[in-house]
């Protein structure tokens, strides 16, 4: 009951004061002290974290970058529309953008595959039921049987 009587009035005491009464405590202590150190430790500490900071910061860019350059290869390979956001975020990690080794590998393996596939006998692999090794010798045969009709005509 009295706390209930204390808050009540007790509040609209301070309203009519407007809070003269109050005054901080001398002992305060300042966030450094706070957390134990002194004032030239914890600028250091703060600076220490600011570095840190744009350390990450750089770090993150950076991977934010070769992830847009590999979303720009695979569009570009599959001629899909190029995105704005990937352009940005390569050119704000200021064109030095370096694939990982293992990530460069996979995509040089990928053009190979897709030279192989684009030749002849790339296309004639993907035919189903076809024997190459047969094909190759019925070829080599037919060149033989032309050389020799060749030879046996007088007129070349």
């Amino acid at each position: 009951m009295a706390f209930m009587v204390k808050h009540m009035i007790g509040g609209q005491l301070k309203d009519l004061t407007g809070g003269l009464g109050e005054e901080k405590p001398e002992g305060e202590k300042t966030e450094a002290a706070a957390k134990g150190m002194t004032q030239e430790e914890f600028e250091q500490y703060q600076q220490q974290l600011a570095e840190e900071k744009m350390e990450r910061d750089a770090s993150f860019a950076q991977k934010k970058a070769e992830r847009a350059t590999i979303r720009t290869h695979f569009r570009e390979k599959y001629r899909l529309p190029k995105n704005e956001l990937d352009e940005t975020q390569i050119q704000q990690a200021g064109d030095d953008v370096e694939l990982p080794t293992e990530l460069a590998k996979m995509i040089a393996e990928d053009n190979q595959e897709e030279e192989h596939k684009q030749s002849v006998f790339g296309q004639l692999t993907n035919i189903q039921n076809v024997d190459l090794d047969n094909l190759k010798d019925k070829a080599q045969a037919t060149l033989e049987e032309l050389k020799q009709s060749a030879e046996k005509c007088h007129v070349m």
